[in-house]
């Protein structure tokens, strides 16, 4: 009797362990951990060691490259001109994004907008360079824009739109216009257009329904894309080294610069620490805005 009961709970014990092998082994696990790995080793590990050039050197811990970023002017006009233009881009992206994506949803068609939605995602089909060189050939001296305004008369001498600040800007909205796009657009196809036909129906003007039921319903969408082209133009780097110029460098080209030219790594990897640093701060900033938004909080 007592060995059938010891042969029982050893079988129980095996079937437990099994059962224990089986689920760390699921398919939903390996799923997440899988990726989990891959950022790990191959995105945070490099960020660590980089960022352990900007605070140790061979003389054991150091601030002093840090401290000669916010001591120096140069450096904090870089970084003031990084968020200035990573600032009006975004604001651009939602005053261009937001009407297209309305129109989208507006609508009838569904042929119209894939359409749409084809001609938004193009972009994402052509070669950065390839897009960037094309602002170049247009913004030129004798590019295309200026020789049309010259040709019109609106103008005598040519504009200087290229190597500068508007360059950068103009060139940066381009690519970065359809993030802001398929965010707002995303969350509009998710509203009850409904909602804004009652208040209409209740008394309501088609304008003054739209600002105060439609509107607040996609400010997530806003949020999102905001959030999304803001961190993405704090790190670019392509589109400014081409068509911005010297005195309108922003940070990912001095940081390339410290690495290539004067090979400064320690410079470089703290100018990488504190972007990286100020990336996180606005992000906790946003965040905190984003809990207080109600139609972002759970169960309302």
């Amino acid at each position: 009797m007592n060995e059938s009961i010891k042969k029982e709970e050893m079988m129980f014990e095996k079937n437990s362990t099994k059962d224990k092998l089986n689920n760390l082994f699921n398919v939903k696990w390996i799923l997440v951990i899988l990726p989990a790995l891959f950022i790990i080793v191959f995105t945070f590990v490099p960020m660590i060691s980089l960022f352990k050039l900007s605070i140790i050197d061979e003389n054991g811990f150091t601030f002093k490259y840090i401290a000669q970023i916010f001591t120096e002017p140069i450096y904090l006009q870089v970084i003031w001109l990084t968020l200035k233009t990573s600032f009006i881009v975004t604001a651009i992206s939602i005053v261009l994004a937001y009407p297209v994506a309305y129109f989208i949803i507006k609508t009838k068609s569904s042929r119209t907008k894939k359409v749409i939605l084809m001609i938004i995602m193009i972009p994402f089909w052509i070669s950065l360079l390839v897009r960037t060189f094309s602002w170049i050939i247009i913004l030129q001296e004798q590019g295309i824009l200026n020789t049309f305004l010259k040709n019109i008369g609106l103008i005598s001498q040519p504009l200087d739109l290229l190597y500068n600040t508007t360059s950068v800007t103009i060139g940066m909205t381009h690519v970065l216009f359809p993030y802001m796009v398929l965010n707002v657009y995303s969350v509009m196809s998710s509203i009850d257009i409904q909602l804004v036909e009652v208040a209409q129906v209740m008394g309501a003007r088609p304008i003054k329904a739209f600002w105060q039921v439609f509107f607040p319903l996609s400010v997530p969408g806003i949020l999102s894309g905001s959030i999304l082209v803001f961190v993405l133009a704090l790190g670019y780097f392509i589109t400014p080294a081409l068509l911005g110029g010297s005195k309108n460098m922003l940070v990912s080209t001095l940081i390339q610069n410290n690495i290539s030219a004067t090979l400064n790594w320690p410079l470089a990897s703290a100018l990488s620490l504190v972007l990286f640093i100020i990336t996180m701060v606005l992000l906790s900033i946003l965040a905190v805005l984003a809990t207080r938004n109600p139609m972002l909080k759970e169960g309302e």
